[in-house]
C-alpha cells in the first residue's frame, strides 16, 4: 500500500472507513475557542457532522466557504477557496474528489500553500484511490485518508489513514487498547494507536495487496480512460437532453470516472430515482445539492457504451413523456 500511495508504510495504518479515519484525526487535534477549521460548500454530509459536532464541543468554528459551479479553472477556484482563510484559521479541510459535484479539487496547491501559511491540512480521499493517482509525499497534506472499496474493488471496510512523519505527534488513539504503551512499539505511534484496537475482522485489510495486483495486471490507467470517456460522452448527450448547464465548464479535467449533471428541478427526487429503477433498471444517487435536482454517473470497467446509451435513452424518454 505504502508503494501504491508513494509514502512510508509507517505513515499508514488500515481502518473501517474514510468518516472513521476523519474522526479519528478531527478528535485528537487540540482546537479551542477563536480557532477555525475551514471547508467548503461541497463535502459530505457524514464528515461535515463529525467537524459541526466538535465546534459545537470545543468552541471553534466550523467555517464553510462557498465554491460556485460551474468548474472553470483551478486558479479561480483556489481564489475563491482562500477567501475563507483568516488569522484564526488552524485547519483546511477538504475533499480530494467531492461526493456531491464529483469535482477533483486541486488539493495540492491547497496544501502547499496551506504549509506556507502554517495551517494543517486534513485530505478527504473517500473516492481518490483507483480513480486518480495518488503520491501522498507530493500532495503535501498532513492528514489523508481515502477508501478502497469504492474504486480500488476491494471490499467494504477497507480504508487507510495516512499522517505524515512530523503531524503525527498529534493524533491519539481513537480507542485505547494495547496499541497504547505497547510491550513491543511497532514503526510508528500512529500504527500502535490505530492498528491494535481489540479484535476485529482484518479479512478486507488483507484483500488490497490481491485489488491492487488485479488492476495492475489490468493496465488501470487505460480502464480508467476508457471509463472517463464513457462518462464524458454520457453528461455531453444529458446536458443536450435537458437544455441544462453542465457542473464542469473548464474542461474534463475536472472530473474521472464518476461525475454529477442537472436534472429538471420540476421532477421529484424519490419519484426520479424509483422510476430509473423499476422502468429501467438503473440505479444512481438523486439528490438536490445546492437548489438544483442532481444525478451522479459512476463507470466502472464491468460498464459499456451500451450501458452508457440505455441511460441516456431514459434519461431522454423521461425528459420527453
Amino acid at each position: 500500500m505504502a508503494d501504491y500511495l508513494h509514502c512510508q508504510s509507517s505513515e499508514l495504518v488500515y481502518v473501517t472507513n474514510s468518516t472513521y479515519g476523519l474522526n479519528a484525526v478531527a478528535r485528537s487535534l487540540k482546537l479551542t475557542s477563536g480557532d477555525e477549521v475551514l471547508t467548503c460548500n461541497q463535502e459530505y454530509g457524514a464528515t461535515n457532522r463529525a467537524w459541526q459536532f466538535l465546534a459545537q464541543k470545543q468552541g471553534f468554528i466550523y467555517r464553510i466557504q462557498p465554491i460556485s459551479t460551474p468548474f472553470t479553472t483551478h486558479e479561480t477556484l483556489i481564489k475563491e477557496f482562500w477567501q475563507g482563510v483568516n488569522a484564526n484559521t488552524k485547519v483546511i479541510f477538504l475533499s480530494h474528489i467531492t461526493s456531491e459535484t464529483a469535482a477533483i479539487f486541486p488539493v495540492q496547491k491547497i496544501c502547499q500553500r496551506a504549509r506556507q501559511a502554517g495551517i494543517l491540512t486534513v485530505i478527504d480521499g473517500a473516492h481518490a484511490p483507483g480513480q486518480i493517482d495518488l503520491e501522498l509525499h507530493d500532495l503535501d497534506c498532513d492528514f489523508y485518508t481515502g477508501n478502497l472499496h469504492k474504486w480500488v474493488c476491494s471490499p467494504k471496510g477497507s480504508t487507510f489513514l495516512y499522517a505524515r512523519e512530523s503531524a503525527q505527534h498529534l493524533l491519539e488513539p481513537f480507542v485505547i487498547s494495547f496499541g497504547w504503551q505497547p510491550v513491543k512499539p511497532g514503526p510508528s505511534t500512529l500504527v500502535d494507536y490505530h492498528e491494535y484496537i481489540g479484535t476485529r475482522d482484518l479479512a478486507a485489510f488483507l484483500s488490497v495487496p490481491t485489488a491492487l495486483e488485479y488492476q495492475q495486471q489490468r493496465n488501470w490507467p487505460e480502464v480508467r480512460f476508457q471509463c472517463h470517456q464513457l462518462v464524458t460522452n454520457a453528461l455531453k448527450r444529458i446536458n443536450q437532453i435537458t437544455g441544462l448547464d453542465g457542473y464542469y465548464q473548464g474542461g474534463d479535467f475536472w472530473y474521472g470516472q464518476f461525475a454529477a449533471f442537472k436534472l429538471p428541478n420540476h421532477w421529484d427526487v424519490m419519484e426520479t430515482k424509483n422510476k430509473l429503477y423499476d422502468d429501467y433498471k438503473i440505479e444512481l444517487p438523486i439528490y438536490i445539492w445546492n437548489e438544483q435536482l442532481t444525478g451522479r454517473i459512476s463507470i466502472q470497467e464491468y460498464n459499456t457504451q451500451n450501458d452508457v446509451d440505455a441511460f441516456v435513452n431514459a434519461i431522454s424518454e423521461m425528459v420527453h413523456s
